[in-house]
């Protein structure tokens, strides 16, 4: 026997049309389970609601107030703990490095300065590559490849531009 339409009549408040009503009302004389459900409905609809007990707001604010005191509190052990604990970690992993530079600091002023020198020629050396291959690219391709091109990161720009709005809005339902 196929239940759903009566379960859905039952408990939905929306008003049936005369053949629907006729229709519930033969299906609740054959059905035990669909008759309980509706004595079961209006029993629940007629109860009376009870008023909370005097001082109930004031206690529940209390103890949310107490909630999130104590929230707070573990936060900020937390938040402590990793820190310390973290500083702790680097501290021992760099130890080495920290006691050579205490007892020779030239020459770790000697490697980071070569160290600065090697990245800026690699620097140097990518602006210069990428300088010839912005001199020579734009032979090779034809103006509507640079405009399906454009047309493409323009695309992309976009979709990122919508998914990180539609992402990080906040809704403001209450």
């Amino acid at each position: 026997m196929k239940h759903r339409p009566f379960e859905d009549w039952l408990l939905n408040d929306e008003r049936l049309t005369p053949d629907q009503n006729r229709d519930l009302q033969t299906h609740l004389r054959e059905c035990r389970s669909c008759s309980a459900l509706a004595e079961v409905n209006l029993a629940l609809r007629s109860a009376r609601g009870t008023a909370p007990a005097p001082g109930f707001a004031a206690r529940f604010r209390f103890r949310l107030a107490a909630q999130r005191a104590l929230q707070r509190r573990r936060m900020v052990a937390g938040v402590t703990v990793l820190t310390v604990g973290g500083l702790a970690i680097l501290s021992l992993l760099l130890w080495p490095f920290l006691a050579a530079a205490i007892q020779n600091p030239t020459d770790l002023l000697v490697s980071w300065a070569s160290t600065l020198t090697a990245i800026s020629g690699w620097i140097e050396a990518l602006v210069q590559a990428g300088a010839v291959i912005g001199r020579v690219i734009p032979g090779f391709v034809p103006p509507y490849g640079w405009m399906i091109l454009l047309s493409a990161v323009s695309g992309l720009a976009l979709l990122w531009g919508v998914s990180f709005w539609r992402f990080t809005r906040v809704s403001h339902r209450a």
